[in-house]
């Protein structure tokens, strides 16, 4: 989440992956994807730097947390290639990459 101002002074958090525009015009207008907007008191660039901050502030976390362990008895997924087509063998545990049509 990031955290903006309205005109008032208020503070309010919006998560960026929810804005789908910025206008400038004069006030600085978020545009959210479900059509609700907010001025804000912070520019467009203010707000994009604050978005790229949150974005690789994500990704830290993300790079800094250990691999998930797999649990005793947890089958692994892998997707099912061309090469692979084991349709008269016993099923295996994958993920197919596109529908099978026609077979029921």
């Amino acid at each position: 989440m990031i955290v903006v101002t309205r005109l008032n002074d208020s503070q309010f958090a919006v998560n960026p992956d929810l804005i789908e525009r910025i206008h400038a015009h004069p006030d600085t207008t978020l545009v959210l994807v479900d059509g609700s907007t907010f001025i804000v008191t912070e520019s467009m660039s203010d707000v994009i730097e604050m978005i790229a901050q949150y974005r690789a502030h994500v990704i830290s976390l993300a790079n800094a947390q250990p691999s998930a362990p797999v649990h005793p008895g947890a089958q692994r997924l892998s997707l099912v290639t061309s090469e692979d087509d084991t349709s008269d063998q016993a099923p295996r545990n994958t993920v197919p990459t596109a529908p099978r049509v026609g077979k029921n």
